[in-house]
Formats: C-alpha cells, structure tokens, sequence
C-alpha cells in the first residue's frame, strides 16, 4: 500500500468517525416507547438505554395482585430496551457493516 493510499484510508477513516460520534450524539436524544397490558404500562427509553419515564395507569394497580402489575412493567420495560437495540443497530451498524468487528454494535 502507498503512502497516498494510506493517507485516503486515514482521512476516510476519521470521517468515518465524526460520523459515528455524531450518530451517537444523536441516539443520546432520541427515545422509544413501549406498553403492556393493553396500554396500562408504558416505558420510555433513551438511545442510551436510560429509562426516563414509566407511566401506569391506576386501573392496573390492584393491591391483590402485585405480580401483575410487575410482570406488565417488565415486559414493557423489556420491549423498550429491545427497541432501543434495534434502533441502535438501525443508526450504528452502517459504520460496522462488513467489518466483522466483535463486540461492535
């Protein structure tokens, strides 16, 4: 490989990067929502993974069965974070396409 070669690869490279560090940025401020239970539990994540809202609706609480109302808030949290990985791979996995990476996305 020559030189010149070599100073293309590098200049693509750190594009490649602003580009990653940008799409990253971007996932920071983006989130998805998912419910169980019909509506009565919704969870709202970040890009980052970070749970920023959990909503339920009172009709849902009952004293008499708790487990209910947690399996409803783990499957909603759980289908968000799913969600969250799929917009990861959505945003990310451009940069990493071919590349066989372990670990990367």
């Amino acid at each position: 490989m020559n030189m010149k070669n070599m100073g293309n690869m590098m200049k693509q490279m750190q594009k490649m990067q602003k580009e990653m560090t940008k799409a990253q940025e971007q996932l920071k401020e983006e989130t998805v929502e998912a419910t169980a239970g019909g509506g009565m539990v919704t969870v709202v994540v970040t890009g980052e993974k970070r749970i920023v809202d959990i909503q339920i609706k009172e009709e849902v609480v009952d004293p008499d069965d708790v487990e209910m109302l947690q399996d409803l808030v783990l499957a909603a949290t759980n289908e968000a974070l799913t969600q969250v990985d799929e917009l990861i791979n959505e945003r990310m996995g451009k940069f990493t396409k071919g590349m066989n990476l372990p670990g990367m996305f």
